[in-house]
């Protein structure tokens, strides 16, 4: 009992303590984590509070700074954590408040300067990577660096107002330093220069600067070749530029060499491409220009007038020959013309013949001459008499029946419209037969030729039967008679069994000749007692009737 006292006095003192701990109620952790029952004072050999678990790791010489330097009173969340709540900010502000920007944990010094400049508005380069700081943040108090403008004129003003060669405010020069001078250079001059507005290369690659800027005028000059080299243009003589004309650019045929020489016109072939036989002048530019350079012609005939004019076989003027040489002509070869005729017409079989003669087919004139063949051949279509193309209507498209290898034969192809076959070969040749004069709308039906004959056969009589037109139902081109109608397949057979030589006549038993649907059986057959009465007497509903006899009797039997 006495122990179990002292148990719940220790626990009490212990639950007071830890609700009254100096350290804040933000401390959670046990109290035997750092002290003992013996005293507050901390036991190193218990203590085992890890720094790295708060939000302020312990690195470089806070490792070794005693804990009350930064902790202050018992309450040990309420230390610092920001550099400028622990240290002075000898750059009273001038540099801003993330001191990690330059130091480190580890010192106080700063070893990279320049690189860290690298990051700001204003990076070292050239002189600058060399200069001293004090050089350009003049405060007095060397810990502060006042932030400064980053225009070449404000720290080099008297740089400008001091310079002689040339002299920069006489000559208005401009205030952009960089637009003469590199920042990456160690000096003002020579290679430091940046001349890269006017590149000076080749023929401009001189030292002295007055040859160009005369009067010390280093802001208004101009960059135009002609500016400075007029007079240069003005002296040429092999061509002479002026009375010739020529364009005062003279980048289309120099180039920055010195000498001027060679001329090279590289875009001359923005105007026109010398090639084939026009090399052979192309160094001779009067060939061409005749002294002037403005407004020369880059067309053929501009140039070839002459040529088109006193052509003469064949004759290009008077025949309406294009001026567009090229249709016919190469700038490799005047002669001969390569003129592709099959461009317009293609000409072969029989008018290969005259292939030479372009007069045969042009006469005299190369304007609107016609490519088809009726355009030429109009007056042998007229004249053609067996047949009579003209007067029986005949197509004007001579291929039609006609090839270019011979007029003659003719090759129609009459399967195109009617097949010539059976009996029709016999008159194949008599196209008069069919066609009687006409080769318009000739029917290709057989009633179409042969309505007379359907109308005249009295046996039958096809009209008065109202049989079908559609004459191939009971005939074939082979022969006309006899007739191929299958009775005895399609309806009914009387050629064979019974009916075989019962009949004379269709109308035996047709006997409605307007009508050879309606057939008699009733007509032969007749209804008596004896005979089909007789017969029929175990057939139930039967009627005596022709359409029930072929009801039960459509092969003509009895059974």
């Amino acid at each position: 009992m006495r122990y179990l006292s002292s148990i719940i006095l220790i626990l009490s003192f212990s639950l007071n303590a830890f609700s009254q701990s100096p350290h804040g109620k933000d401390m959670k952790i046990d109290c035997a984590t750092c002290h003992t029952q013996e005293g507050w004072v901390v036991n190193p050999e218990t203590f085992s509070f890890d720094h790295a678990k708060t939000n302020f790791l312990l690195e470089g010489q806070h490792k070794a700074t005693d804990c009350k330097s930064c902790h202050t009173n018992l309450v040990f969340s309420e230390a610092k954590s920001e550099c400028m709540q622990c240290h002075t900010d000898v750059h009273a502000g001038t540099l801003g408040s993330d001191c990690m920007l330059c130091h480190t944990t580890q010192s106080w010094l700063v070893t990279n300067i320049s690189e860290i400049h690298q990051q700001t508005s204003f990076p070292l380069v050239g002189a600058h990577a060399t200069a001293d700081c004090f050089d350009c943040h003049t405060s007095n108090n060397f810990a502060q660096f006042e932030p400064l403008q980053v225009e070449c004129i404000n720290c080099h003003r008297k740089d400008y107002m001091a310079a002689t060669e040339p002299n920069h405010v006489t000559g208005n020069y401009s205030t952009n330093c960089e637009d003469c001078h590199e920042m990456g250079a160690f000096q003002w001059s020579s290679g430091g220069f940046n001349h890269d507005f006017f590149p000076l290369t080749d023929g401009h690659a001189i030292s002295d600067c007055f040859q160009c800027h005369t009067n010390n005028n280093y802001s208004s000059l101009s960059t135009d070749c002609f500016s400075c080299h007029q007079a240069d243009y003005n002296a040429s003589t092999t061509p002479n530029h002026v009375s010739a004309g020529l364009p005062q650019n003279c980048e289309l045929c120099h180039t920055t060499k010195p000498g001027w020489k060679p001329a090279s016109f590289d875009t001359h072939n923005d105007y026109y491409v010398i090639q084939g036989a026009h090399n052979r002048i192309a160094t001779d530019c009067f060939a061409c220009h005749e002294g002037s350079y403005n407004n020369t012609p880059n067309t053929c005939v501009g140039c070839h007038q002459a040529d088109y004019n006193q052509t003469s076989d064949p004759v290009h003027s008077t025949s309406g020959f294009s001026t567009d040489c090229e249709t016919c002509h190469s700038q490799d070869v005047w002669e001969p013309a390569n003129f592709d005729h099959n461009d317009f017409y293609v000409i072969e079989g029989a008018h290969t013949k005259i292939a030479a003669d372009c007069f045969a087919c042009h006469q005299g004139s190369y304007d609107n001459t016609p490519n088809t063949c009726v355009g030429c051949h109009q007056a042998d279509y007229n004249q053609t008499s067996d047949p009579a193309h003209s007067t029986s209507g005949f197509s004007t498209d001579c291929v039609t029946c006609h090839s270019q290898n011979a007029w003659e034969p003719a090759n129609f192809d009459h399967n195109g419209f009617y097949v010539i076959q059976g009996a029709h070969t016999k008159i194949a040749t008599d196209c008069f037969a069919c066609h009687q004069g006409s080769y318009v709308n000739t029917p290709n039906t057989c009633f179409g030729c042969h309505s007379a004959d359907y109308n005249q056969t009295a046996d039958p009589a096809h009209q008065a039967a109202n049989f079908p037109t559609e004459c191939t139902d009971c005939h074939t081109e082979n022969a006309w008679e006899p007739s191929t109608f299958d009775h005895d397949g399609q309806y009914f057979p009387i050629y064979s069994g019974k009916h075989r030589d019962e009949w004379n006549s269709c109308t035996d038993c047709h006997t409605n000749t307007s009508n050879y649907a309606v057939f008699s059986c009733i007509t032969c057959h007749e209804h008596n007692q004896s005979d089909t009465d007789r017969h029929h007497s175990d057939v139930n509903n039967y009627v005596y009737n022709s359409n029930s006899c072929l009801s039960c009797h459509p092969d003509g039997r009895e059974d």
